[in-house]
């Protein structure tokens, strides 16, 4: 048993468990900040990740002419969530996010030196039900990279300079130790490094350790039963330590979890050019003139695929038809213009923050990710010709489900109609083309009247598409103080909860479906609660 010289142990080195940490600090508070990984890396999933976040009223959206409000906002955040009746908090964590993202999040950015890039993206616009009104997802420059080596430097720096932290990597937690019902005053575990238990105790324990995403068995477990049976196969766009352990522990410790079913996944996923991981995917921004089939070839409808309106019902859509992996078929003029991957790693302009490239990116798309694609991931197969794209296609496969036939039957209605003249288009994905094309975040990146055939725009590429994890949205029950509820409502002395560990806040913020971009702003939001609540204790 050791004492922590800590008023607080936080328990994952995420952004969240990071940002309640720096702000613990500032605070004049001590703090022992542990991480299951042994890298010197710190920032869990954020060093990874692209950095889009959805804010509300901003000075980049009002540059953009982008008139947005709270309520507006949480109009939209309600009808994707479909709350019910008792879920009071997540409901309450929606209207925290849309009323205080800029103070709590923008602005609390912006002072660390970090800034949004000016053009305001559009995503989720919904599908069969409304989803965000106008444009609200906001790019970091330099990538969610740079936000979290940011705040890793302002950690270290605060830290440093009051010797007032600990870090202790390859540290896993295992328990939460409790005196008496309803207070946690520590946690045990194993030193991975050196092969010995640890035991640590303080007034105070914050869990940050993300969701459940990276276990499959557990995301199969907690598949929504009305997405029909959980896939055989699955690709892990999370990471393997994001595991639920210590949702477990929670709960043995009378904490409320809830909505493990409500999950965030995506249809394009690819398997990982360089894994880090066995089963390690890549999500792909798919591109919007490409036409997307079933395992047979057909054209998936009646009304087609098409990214930006509603994540969470084609991820739906193919769970319930039971397809082990879809197909894009487009060639190469659509994916060097509309093609992209998210990740930090996978879009250097931005990471590295070269404004020239990023300037070329925009005129000539990114030619060269389509190659490293191309030529390192398994799923993309190109072809001059349909026949040998087919052919190819089946390989990857490792079946003979394909025809030549079937897939030129999909592909040339669509192409007929182009041809025929944009004032005679009457295909839904056409229409929703030209309707993104609008707004110019979109139009820069999208092809117009396209036909997948061409001679002129070719090789043709296929791309095989997998279900992709990614995040969990339902998690450790807290109020708006980021404390633990158990599951008579009340807070559990000395526990507290942040980021994707609490569904982001409330157990469940986003409710069924994400507006897109709510996850890492969501992690700062809940951990700067956790730090005030904690700061006024103490």
């Amino acid at each position: 048993m050791a004492q922590a010289n800590a008023d607080v142990l936080v328990v994952g080195a995420g952004l969240a468990g990071l940002v309640t940490t720096l702000e613990l600090l500032r605070a004049g508070r001590r703090v022992t900040l542990l991480d299951r990984k042994g890298h010197p890396q710190l920032g869990g999933l954020a060093h990874y990740a692209f950095g889009g976040m959805a804010l509300v009223g901003t000075p980049e959206q009002r540059l953009s002419g982008v008139r947005d409000t709270p309520e507006l906002a949480l109009a939209d955040w309600l009808s994707f969530a479909n709350f019910g009746p008792d879920d009071v908090w997540p409901r309450q964590w929606a209207e925290h996010y849309v009323s205080r993202s800029v103070p709590e999040v923008h602005e609390w950015l912006k002072a660390l030196g970090l800034r949004f890039m000016p053009a305001v993206q559009w995503v989720e616009r919904g599908w069969l039900k409304p989803g965000n009104s106008v444009p609200r997802y906001h790019v970091l420059w330099g990538s969610s990279r740079h936000m979290s080596q940011t705040v890793v430097q302002a950690v270290q720096q605060a830290g440093h300079a009051s010797g007032r932290l600990t870090i202790l990597t390859a540290h896993r937690v295992d328990r939460l130790i409790q005196q008496g019902a309803g207070r946690v005053i520590g946690v045990a575990g194993v030193d991975e490094a050196q092969g010995r238990p640890f035991e640590l105790h303080a007034p105070h324990t914050v869990v940050a350790t993300g969701g459940i995403t990276g276990s499959l068995d557990r995301v199969r477990e907690h598949w929504p039963t009305e997405w029909g049976s959980a896939p055989e196969h699955l690709l892990n766009g999370s990471h393997p330590t994001a595991d639920g352990r210590m949702h477990d522990e929670v709960s043995e410790a009378g904490g409320r979890v809830t909505h493990l079913d409500q999950m965030w996944h995506y249809v394009a996923g690819v398997r990982h050019p360089q894994p880090l991981f066995e089963g390690h995917g890549l999500s792909l921004v798919p591109p919007k003139s490409a036409l997307w089939l079933d395992p047979d070839g057909r054209r998936i409808g009646p009304e087609p695929f098409i990214t930006g309106f509603d994540t969470r019902v084609m991820v739906e859509r193919v769970s319930q038809a039971g397809w082990p992996y879809t197909w894009q078929v487009l060639n190469r003029r659509i994916a060097n213009k509309e093609l992209a991957a998210s990740g930090a790693d996978h879009n250097p302009a931005i990471r590295d923050r070269k404004r020239l490239a990023f300037v070329k990116q925009l005129l000539c798309g990114q030619p060269a990710l389509v190659d490293d694609l191309l030529q390192h991931c398994p799923d993309f197969v190109h072809a001059d010709d349909l026949p040998t794209l087919v052919q190819r296609m089946n390989q990857v496969a490792g079946n003979q489900r394909l025809h030549a036939e079937t897939v030129a039957q999909a592909i040339e209605p669509y192409d007929e109609q182009i041809r025929r003249g944009h004032r005679f288009h009457n295909d839904d994905q056409l229409r929703r083309i030209e309707q993104m094309r609008r707004w110019t975040g979109d139009r820069v990146r999208t092809c117009k009247d396209q036909p997948v055939i061409d001679p002129q725009a070719g090789p043709l590429i296929a791309i095989r598409c997998q279900i992709l994890t990614r995040k969990s949205m339902g998690g450790i029950q807290t109020d708006l103080q980021s404390r633990v509820l158990s599951y008579g409502g009340d807070p559990i002395t000395g526990l507290y909860a942040a980021g994707e560990a609490s569904g982001f806040g409330g157990g469940g913020s986003n409710g069924e479906g994400s507006l897109e971009g709510t996850f890492l702003s969501g992690c700062i939001l809940t951990g700067r609660a956790a730090a005030r609540s904690i700061h006024a204790l103490l």
